[in-house]
């Protein structure tokens, strides 16, 4: 589209980047190495655990997390366990559980945050629930102590998907570092961008050996010499470089892409106050709009996009997606479904072993009249007031 006056996205690269990408090219070494592990120490950090594990993907980084649930030594997870996701979310939330044998349970979601109706998540909490992947959506974080309140004194374990919301918090601590496990995305239209790529953080030291090894091809290599998936590594090199302990991937990282992250993490913060900032721009001429919902916002949201929900009696009125997509459209503003609308509806679902909680009235209607536009890393105030007149 050549009139685009108000993308999805736009590049957060500059010279540094750059300069970060040719030293890795002048050194030779692209695979996984010492700017990844470089990379990883200074994310942890940042988000205030103990370990990351960086990978291809945010996708990846949930492959990670899930399958790492299932080779503890206590307690871990097995096929058929059931566990509770809400009804919109990307298709890599759920890919990872329904490959490892687990029974989803679709919970809808909250009209105006996003995220879990709670009520309808309290109401799918049964005996059968080992595991809730809880999904921050469009940088809103979840209201995690209503979940942790839920589930106190059961044994359910809670993971959060943050792909879509790296630098919110709530109460003053990091989105991603609420559940046992929580994965980032850092691809081009989200919040950091190394090309592709994906994080993991815990606090559980046994989960992060897991997935060091789950990482790249179950070998033992990556792995501490004192570790908790084989518990001591010998000191031969050789014998230890192709042992296979666990059926794992090769979802690792480029050289390239630890390098970028390490300058990208600088920004972060100077990037959610853009983004925060345009928010603020977007909520006060668009909050109480005649015919359109907006996110409310749980915490402090990262605000990925900013999602417009027809209301039910605008809709009655005759208001319709399709003429606010092609209005948006023609108009030069890029938009997309809120996120992929209700996933249950989606075909690939009959091949998931799974239940649906209640009728999913609200998945539904962001489904048939949700979309959302992008936010920005820099001042957008312009583009958005543009917008508003539009409307």
């Amino acid at each position: 589209m050549s009139n685009v006056f108000y993308p999805l996205a736009t590049t957060s690269w500059d010279e540094s980047e750059i300069a970060a990408m040719q030293a890795v090219i002048q050194s030779g070494n692209f695979t996984m190495g010492a700017k990844v592990a470089e990379y990883e120490k200074q994310f942890a950090k940042f988000f205030g655990s103990k370990y990351s594990v960086m990978c291809s993907s945010g996708s990846t980084a949930n492959l990670l997390m899930v399958a790492a649930l299932f080779y503890k030594k206590q307690g871990a997870l097995k096929a058929g366990d059931e566990v509770i996701v809400p009804a919109v979310s990307w298709s890599t939330t759920y890919y990872p559980l329904h490959q490892y044998g687990l029974k989803l349970r679709f919970v809808d979601i909250d009209l105006e945050t996003l995220n879990f109706d709670l009520k309808e998540l309290e109401k799918a909490i049964n005996p059968k629930t080992r595991l809730i992947m809880a999904v921050n959506l469009l940088g809103n974080p979840n209201d995690f102590a209503a979940i942790q309140k839920m589930i106190a004194g059961r044994d359910i374990t809670l993971i959060e998907d943050n792909c879509e919301s790296m630098g919110a918090t709530l109460g003053g601590r990091q989105c991603g570092t609420f559940g046992v496990m929580g994965t980032f995305s850092s691809f081009f239209s989200h919040h950091i961008s190394t090309m592709e790529g994906g994080n993991v953080v815990t606090d559980d030291e046994e989960l992060y050996h897991i997935m060091l090894c789950l990482r790249a091809h179950g070998w033992t290599r990556n792995l501490p010499k004192h570790n908790h998936v084989t518990g001591v590594k010998s000191d031969n090199a050789f014998e230890e470089s192709f042992k296979f302990v666990l059926p794992g991937y090769n979802v690792r990282p480029l050289e390239l892409e630890g390098a970028l992250g390490i300058e990208q993490l600088k920004k972060l913060p100077g990037f959610v106050r853009e983004r925060r900032a345009n928010a603020a721009v977007y909520e006060e001429l668009f909050n109480g709009h005649p015919w359109l919902i907006t996110q409310k916002e749980i915490g402090e949201s990262s605000w990925f996009g900013f999602s417009m929900v027809i209301r039910p009696e605008a809709a009655k009125a005759g208001r319709t997606r399709q003429s606010l997509v092609e209005t948006l459209q023609n108009a030069g503003v890029e938009c997309r479904p809120i996120v992929a609308g209700n996933f249950a509806k989606n075909p690939v679902v009959q091949w998931f072993n799974h239940e649906i909680q209640g009728e999913l009235p609200n998945a539904n209607w962001i489904d048939s009249h949700g979309l959302f536009v992008g936010n920005h890393h820099t001042p957008f105030k312009e583009n958005i007031k543009r917008l508003r007149d539009l409307l």
